[in-house]
């Protein structure tokens, strides 16, 4: 792991609709985000691909050609492209399109998101067991959410099923990701016959995987040699049993000599903490819009939204305690405990709030303090 004060930062954005706003916006400041992360210093600008919901990244590939022409010199890439609703093939070739103009810049995520749905449905995965908080050295590690119900309501059903052929079924995990890195490298065959990927073979991109649990991503990323990225973000009750698995797991590879493991985390940084907190009020609702299975609704606004009640929070509570908030050093303390507790190689900040200006001085304060080299200091 490298030194706390050497972890590279990078930004996670999922390009979402503020209510009272729309989805054009949502993609002209997405871009405008990349350029001032760059200006920072970030390492680099991932975008999250969600379907039918207020997030205007749902076409991911596309955004990050769009964002790729945009900047000069940030890493860009998915986080992560959802492997069952796109063939190996579809997603070689539109990431060796991007590349062949802005070669070298690429980190293809992959990640097995319709693959957890369809476990769900068939039985075949384990259901989620309560378990008390824990606090490991500091990091919070919580109750986990039963993600069972969610993937399985009519809306989240209907809209994995909109998004691909009528029968179709995902394919193995790290089938795909074989599949990928064949394609890459110019070894794919389908049965005797070679096949090549025009553009895409020989493409300068780096593939990652995605997890959120002890499971087959794990396994696959560790496996295979891969760089991974244990989401505390999104599931903050399995990060340590994920990145655990990953490492246990790890083969050396051709792109990885030692395991690279990337942890994100939700911020709301602001010059003090009770502004920080005022800015986030509102997380707790757009998170409760996902779970509740209604899908993320528009973000809304601190100053008029009224709180949550007891019930709603409760379906959130773990992300709400686990979201990082307040001035930057209260911020920068508690991603240090991440790091630390993690072991990671790097962090993974995703920033939401209703005015935009809030979410670029969130990111800026968080460079300065973190001491990114393309920070102000003004």
């Amino acid at each position: 792991m490298s030194s706390a004060a050497a972890i590279p930062l990078s930004v996670l954005d999922l390009a979402p609709v503020v209510d009272g706003s729309d989805a054009p916006t949502a993609v002209r400041r997405a871009v405008e985000l990349a350029r001032h992360a760059e200006q920072l210093a970030y390492r680099r600008f991932w975008l999250a691909e969600h379907h039918f919901v207020e997030v205007a990244s749902s076409s991911t590939t596309t955004l990050i050609g769009l964002v790729a022409a945009a900047t000069d010199t940030i890493r860009v890439g998915s986080a992560a492209v959802q492997s069952g609703l796109h063939t190996p093939v579809s997603i070689v070739e539109a990431f060796g399109t991007i590349d062949a103009l802005y070669p070298g810049r690429l980190d293809l995520g992959l990640g097995r998101s319709a693959q957890r749905r369809a476990e769900v449905t068939s039985g075949s995965r384990p259901v989620t067991t309560p378990q008390p908080d824990q606090v490991v050295d500091g990091l919070l590690i919580p109750s986990p959410f039963p993600v069972e119900k969610l993937l399985g309501s009519p809306r989240v059903v209907a809209a994995y099923e909109a998004s691909q052929f009528e029968g179709a079924q995902p394919p193995d995990f790290d089938d795909a990701v074989g599949d990928v890195i064949s394609l890459l490298d110019g070894q794919f065959r389908l049965g005797d016959v070679a096949l090549t990927a025009v553009p895409g073979r020989g493409a300068d991109v780096q593939v990652w995987i995605f997890g959120s649990s002890k499971g087959q991503s794990a396994q696959t990323a560790g496996a295979r040699g891969l760089p991974f990225v244990a989401n505390y973000h999104v599931s903050p009750s399995t990060v340590l049993e994920a990145v655990e698995a990953y490492r246990s797991a790890f083969r050396p590879s051709a792109a990885l000599a030692e395991p690279y493991v990337v942890v994100s985390a939700d911020v709301v940084v602001a010059e003090d903490d009770a502004t920080a907190r005022h800015r986030a009020s509102t997380y707790g609702h757009w998170v409760h819009s996902i779970r509740s299975g209604a899908g993320a609704a528009p973000y809304l606004d601190p100053d008029t939204a009224p709180p949550l009640d007891d019930e709603q929070r409760a379906i959130v509570d773990d992300r709400i305690r686990t979201q990082f908030v307040g001035s930057p050093d209260t911020v920068v303390d508690g991603l240090r405990t991440l790091a630390r507790v993690t072991e990671a190689d790097e962090l993974l900040v995703t920033s939401v709030t209703h005015d935009f200006d809030h979410r670029l001085q969130s990111h800026e304060l968080l460079a300065r303090a973190w001491d990114l080299e393309g920070a102000s200091h003004d």
